[in-house]
């Protein structure tokens, strides 16, 4: 390589969760940073989300966990109902034994909080560069370097680039070019204040109500201040992988048959943001030259695990790793990260489908989701959930 390019920064596309977090870890292995993102200002849309062991270890890798901790609520339990008839499903204790089984909590946190606490982390690094109002059109390379052409013509030279540009990504389009699968499922979110959320479902957990062909979830958010709901249910009509204003008319037309105590849940926002959902189907190739795919754009996923955005975290976390254990090799360094990632986001892509298909069990398949977890203790919760809250930096590279 030569000196001139040794000194460019790593070009990242994309200012969310996994492209702050990506700068954050090329920081840390010493790179300079040039984050390009398309919108006028960073920021995260959203709501609540829910944060696992896995995110909190990669937060602390990244050097913001303390910060994220401040910001987050410690739920007492995950707990599952069934919307029809009210019926506990199953229910998992957070709290002391999930904290010694995993090394880390389970928590729910606002996602401009997450983001917040990272873009913090960033700004107090002077090696890492922001330019909004960037969108990628396309990508060159040649053997030291990469070259991103932006929509206002303008060019950015970086030594390699990292494409956390989101489920619509610029980048895996051009190198992969892949269609969505649009799950037919649509999402409506809502931040509700305290005072306005009834009494009798203000639960210190995160709690799903899972029905025919829909669910609804809820926990508290920023101290317990506010509530984060969440309602899903497969859409009536042909939908598009999208983000807009919801109809108040539409969701409530949706929600036939749910127990009174469930149904609540739906009479509350005023106002409602719409998510079409989609995932894609796993890929095993994310490298393409000297530029590689990262969180949404390598891996989208449904929601059903509630782990996208830890998986983001994982992979920027992983991705510092194999460059730490090759030297900064980026070839190298590309192929050791995509090894240790493509499955483990491969079974969370696959996983969150059939949890979806679970969670909105009819018939005979919901008595027999009903009785999936009867009487099943934490501890066989925790077996269950190894694989996915075990994850550690120690452990994250494959071998």
């Amino acid at each position: 390589m030569g000196t001139t390019a040794r000194r460019l920064p790593v070009i990242v596309a994309g200012g969310g969760i996994g492209g702050v977090a990506a700068a954050l870890a090329l920081t840390r292995r010493g790179f300079d940073v040039t984050i390009l993102e398309q919108a006028a200002q960073l920021g995260e849309i959203g709501a609540g989300i829910q944060f696992g062991p896995n995110a909190f270890a990669a937060l602390d890798a990244l050097g913001v966990g303390p910060l994220a901790r401040s910001r987050a609520v410690y739920t007492d339990e995950m707990v599952m109902h069934d919307a029809i008839d009210e019926t506990c499903v199953g229910r998992i204790p957070t709290g002391e034994a999930f904290r010694a089984r995993f090394g880390n909590p389970y928590a729910v946190i606002h996602r401009a909080d997450v983001h917040g606490a990272l873009l913090e982390g960033a700004q107090a690094d002077d090696r890492i560069r922001v330019l909004t109002s960037t969108t990628v059109q396309r990508v060159e390379q040649d053997d030291d370097s990469v070259t991103v052409h932006d929509t206002q013509g303008r060019t950015h030279r970086g030594l390699a680039l990292i494409g956390a540009d989101g489920v619509k990504s610029a980048v895996r389009r051009q190198y992969v070019g892949d269609d969505a699968r649009v799950s037919g499922h649509v999402v409506y979110r809502a931040v509700i204040d305290r005072a306005d959320f009834p009494a009798d479902l203000q639960w210190n957990a995160a709690s799903i109500w899972v029905g025919p062909n829909c669910h609804l979830v809820h926990y508290p958010l920023r101290g317990g201040e506010q509530y984060n709901v969440v309602v899903t249910f497969h859409s009536r009509e042909r939908e598009e992988w999208s983000v807009r204003e919801g109809s108040r008319e539409e969701v409530q037309s949706y929600f036939e048959g749910l127990c009174p105590k469930a149904r609540q849940l739906i009479d509350l926002p005023r106002d409602w943001k719409r998510w079409a959902t989609a995932d894609r189907e796993p890929i095993a190739q994310w490298t393409h030259g000297r530029a590689v795919l990262l969180g949404d754009a390598a891996h989208p996923t449904l929601q059903y695990l509630a782990q996208g955005a830890c998986m983001a975290l994982e992979d920027a976390v992983t991705l510092g790793e194999a460059l730490r254990a090759t030297d900064d090799d980026f070839g190298k360094a590309f192929a050791l990260y995509q090894r240790s990632r493509v499955a483990r986001t491969a079974r969370v892509v696959l996983s969150a489908r059939e949890m979806g298909r679970i969670f909105h069990a009819k018939g005979v398949e919901r008595l027999v989701r009903n009785e999936l977890w009867a009487g099943r203790s934490p501890e066989r919760f925790y077996d269950a959930m190894e694989w996915l809250y075990g994850w550690s930096v120690a452990t994250c590279l494959a071998h």
